[in-house]
């Protein structure tokens, strides 16, 4: 065994947070085939299979996701050559657009689509005790696929499972590596260190960090301070937040908001935060702009794609120890993926199960590995010739003693996710202080901790 395969080996046994499943038999020919002997002995033609359409909901739509939609339409072809009559309509949306708008309405309502794209942890939680989602348990069993996931515990809800991860993820930063051996700087160990980093980088004319968190795009800040939190404050931190028995206001909390707020202040995040979109924040990096970019395993594809101007300068790592006890940790899971209705017919079934059968294979896996960098969601038995910034990634992951933690909205309820993206924002734009914005998150918090 090489050492990256060596590496991934190790990943299967860290565990992330969240996840799933897959499975499903194919439905044979697309056309029935049943000789009919009426008078005179012949054969009539087969009749064609009554045509019927499923949705999928996917949030393939940005440039960077061109490959996991091709392996998407891929799975759709060969999944509608074997259910007769089945006729896939793939209705592509914006990932925050769905989670926090259209399907939260369609939920509500009882009518989601067949197949959507699915986030783990709370949504997961609250849709399957409404008896919106498709309990896969026995279709698992059925298929042979229960013990082919590397961590299932985001889509399992008192012990039943409710959906399948597409991928896995981490977080860290990618940076540029010339710009920073320009600099004459190394990648920081510690938090000082990292000022220090984006003092010199900034001396250079350089903007350090690359983001864009405004526009609806808050979530985008909220990854690098979810981090920040748990290196000062622990993963118990987060993990109370619900319980009542941490939070949002605690020091640790409020101190991650102020560092946040500092490497505004400095310059070292791109001024214009607030006023660029997640996808210009990642242009920024991506073609020479700035020297780092905050941003989960997920953005390979664009960072190494045909935009890309730095694209054999570039690696990863992970964020700088800051003296807490969530130091040596990294933010990672399985936290998206698919889930599917309850309310589905034979044929819509028949459908789904060749839909899973076919998307959740080693092969699209290990697929989606090298062309887009996304981490595995299922044990492979071998990563081929993956190597370089996707292999940097796995060595940062597998260097993070402590393992990995789930993000923050995986354990909170999204209308707390939803004010501590607006209170970012607010903080970014000067509007709030660090105390204040934490005051906010507390009180929606409560507030949702009191719905319960």
């Amino acid at each position: 065994m090489n050492k990256t395969k060596a590496m991934l080996s190790v990943v299967a046994t860290i565990a992330l947070a969240g996840t799933a499943i897959g499975c499903a038999s194919g439905g044979g020919d697309t056309k029935t085939n049943t000789p009919n002997n009426a008078s005179g002995g012949g054969t009539k033609p087969a009749e064609t299979a009554k045509e019927f359409k499923i949705t999928i909901r996917h949030i393939n739509i940005r440039e960077t996701a061109k490959n996991a939609l091709a392996l998407l339409q891929d799975v759709v072809k060969a999944t509608e050559a074997q259910v007769p009559g089945l006729k896939f309509e793939l209705d592509g949306v914006e990932d925050t657009v769905n989670r926090d708008q259209k399907l939260k309405a369609e939920m509500s309502a009882g009518n989601p689509p067949p197949i959507f794209n699915l986030f783990g942890g709370d949504d997961t939680k609250n849709y399957s005790k409404a008896g919106r989602l498709l309990d896969l348990t026995p279709i698992l069993a059925e298929l042979g696929l229960k013990d082919k996931f590397m961590n299932l515990s985001e889509f399992t809800v008192d012990g039943k499972i409710y959906g399948l991860p597409d991928a896995g993820y981490v977080e860290g930063f990618f940076y540029n590596t010339k710009m920073f051996a320009d600099a004459g700087v190394q990648v920081p160990k510690t938090w000082d260190d990292f000022l220090k980093v984006c003092e010199a980088l900034k001396a250079k004319g350089i903007t350090p960090i690359a983001m864009g968190g405004g526009s609806g795009d808050g979530w985008v800040l909220n990854m690098p301070v979810n981090t920040m939190f748990v290196r000062l404050g622990g993963t118990q931190l987060q993990e109370n937040f619900s319980k009542g028995s941490s939070k949002w206001t605690d020091a640790p909390v409020v101190e991650s908001f102020k560092r946040f707020e500092e490497l505004k202040t400095k310059g070292y995040i791109d001024k214009n935060v607030i006023a660029m979109k997640y996808a210009d924040g990642q242009a920024k990096f991506y073609t020479g702009q700035a020297a780092m970019l905050f941003d989960g395993s997920w953005a390979i594809a664009g960072i190494t794609g045909e935009k890309s101007t730095i694209k054999d300068s570039v690696s990863f790592f992970n964020f700088p120890s800051m003296g807490g006890p969530g130091d040596d940790t990294i933010n990672g899971g399985f936290s998206n993926g698919y889930g599917f209705s309850s309310k589905l017919n034979d044929n819509e079934l028949k459908a789904v199960k060749a839909f899973i059968k076919n998307f959740y294979t080693e092969a699209n896996q290990l697929r989606e590995l090298k062309n887009s960098g996304r981490i595995p969601s299922m044990k492979l038995a071998d990563i081929g010739d993956t190597k370089g910034l996707v292999a940097d990634v796995v060595k940062a992951q597998v260097a993070a003693k402590k393992g990995a933690f789930p993000a923050f909205d995986s354990l909170v309820p999204a209308s707390v996710k939803k004010t501590l993206e607006t209170s970012m924002e607010e903080l970014m734009g000067g509007k709030v202080t660090p105390q204040k914005a934490a005051e906010t998150v507390q009180k929606a918090q409560e507030e949702a901790n009191k719905a319960k």
